[in-house]
């Protein structure tokens, strides 16, 4: 495996720089923790709650692809600034919101950030590795780092929302959101986006994304890379949409929700600790997380005790964390530059598309039976994740997929 010099490291490092303090001024977030509080004083019933993220889930699904594709052909650091204006926008319609229908609006546009972001982040970290020391080895060390700022970011802007709607409204938590959104993208002016993607010769859109179909499903290792990668984004999701439930049904007093928040916030800036130091290559250390994966999906399907359940959630989600930067990495060897960010968004594409049967499925079974009952669902998709895990692990030597850094030909009618 090839290694970074000291030199190297130091100018990887700076380079990521903007880009890092970008990604950490758009986290600054205070309005995240009380926006459940917040729309219920503009009138939100739980079926309008239901309404508004079937709205939101609905545009991400439909924008990803497009988004992806137009960062391959255009430029990533603009289509990651167009994602930063989106984001501001939406903050700013919630925080002038006197109703409903403006707030799923906002809720829509925020489907439009969480879209055009998709993919693009780990595009970029990947291929600017290409470009200063030609090989990816540190991926995981590096993009790890960026979402573990992101995760600081989330995790202290929570505690700060908090503290602030109590002692004033939670409509300010939004307003306080503004400053550092717009820094943000000031800021990531700064950052100079590899150039990789552009070294191929242009060709018609039609071509490009049959290209990124056949990326995707034309080699059996990605195509279980990308079932992994989807397993591990809807369980992940789940965690953070319906963990709070197995709290309520354990009894888990109100105040434990604040700290439970911030622990599960935080996970991902512990995945991203972990990414640069678990070697899930290794069949034992896959087999080890595989382990762990099903120890946590059947405490949420048998324990009643709430430190338990909170505790399984936070390693599970610590664990998939880390395991979705992993398999990042391998699509991202797998695929040539002028794809990687249209592939990475299809496979977010999917992720979507997997977690909205699968919450339906979750709310018929917890209404039919009971949360601990439907927590069976995380246990068949943990164990899908471990399964594909320990068979990407156990690979044999030669079927390893080095860094795809030459442009590959993507021929065909515009």
């Amino acid at each position: 495996m090839a290694t970074t010099d000291h030199t190297a490291a130091r100018r990887i490092t700076a380079r990521f720089r903007p880009l890092t303090l970008a990604i950490f001024l758009s986290g600054i977030a205070p309005w995240v923790p009380v926006e459940k509080v917040f729309m219920t004083q503009l009138g939100f019933t739980p079926s309008l709650v239901a309404t508004m993220a079937a709205a939101y889930a609905a545009v991400v699904p439909l924008l990803e692809i497009p988004s992806g594709i137009l960062a391959d052909r255009w430029s990533r650091r603009g289509v990651l600034m167009l994602a930063g204006g989106a984001g501001l926008l939406s903050v700013v319609v919630g925080a002038v919101s006197t109703g409903v229908l403006t707030y799923i609006a906002s809720a829509m546009v925020l489907g439009v950030y969480f879209a055009l972001q998709s993919g693009t982040v780990d595009a970029i970290v990947y291929d600017s590795l290409l470009e200063e020391v030609g090989h990816a080895d540190d991926y995981e060390k590096y993009f790890g780092r960026i979402q573990m700022w992101n995760s600081a970011a989330l995790t202290g802007s929570a505690v700060v929302g908090g503290i602030v709607a109590g002692l004033a409204s939670p409509r300010l938590t939004y307003v306080l959101t503004v400053p550092f959104a717009v820094a943000g993208l000031v800021v990531l002016l700064r950052f100079r986006e590899p150039k990789l993607h552009r070294r191929a010769g242009r060709t018609g859109t039609r071509a490009q994304l049959a290209a990124t179909w056949r990326a995707v499903a034309g080699q059996p290792r990605v195509a279980a890379v990308v079932v992994a990668s989807v397993l591990a984004a809807a369980t992940l999701q789940m965690m953070f949409e319906f963990g709070p439930l197995w709290l309520v049904a354990a009894g888990v007093a109100t105040a434990v929700f604040g700290p439970y928040t911030a622990g599960m916030t935080a996970t991902l800036g512990v995945g991203g600790l972990l990414a640069g130091r678990l070697d899930l290559d290794r069949p034992a250390t896959a087999a080890t997380a595989t382990l762990a994966l099903a120890g946590c999906g059947l405490s949420l399907a048998l324990a009643s005790a709430g430190g338990l359940l909170i505790a399984a959630q936070i390693v599970l989600a610590a664990l998939l964390a880390t395991i979705g930067i992993y398999l990042s990495r391998l699509l991202h060897d797998a695929t040539p530059s002028e794809l990687r960010t249209g592939v990475a968004s299809g496979v977010s594409t999917l992720s979507w598309l997997t977690f909205l049967p699968t919450s339906l499925l979750f709310g018929a079974l917890s209404r039919s039976g009971s949360v601990a009952g439907a927590g069976w669902i995380v246990v068949v998709l943990a164990a899908g994740v471990g399964a594909t895990l320990i068979a990407l692990a156990r690979r044999p030597a030669g079927a390893a997929t080095g860094p795809c850094a030459e442009p590959l030909a993507v021929a065909g009618p515009a």
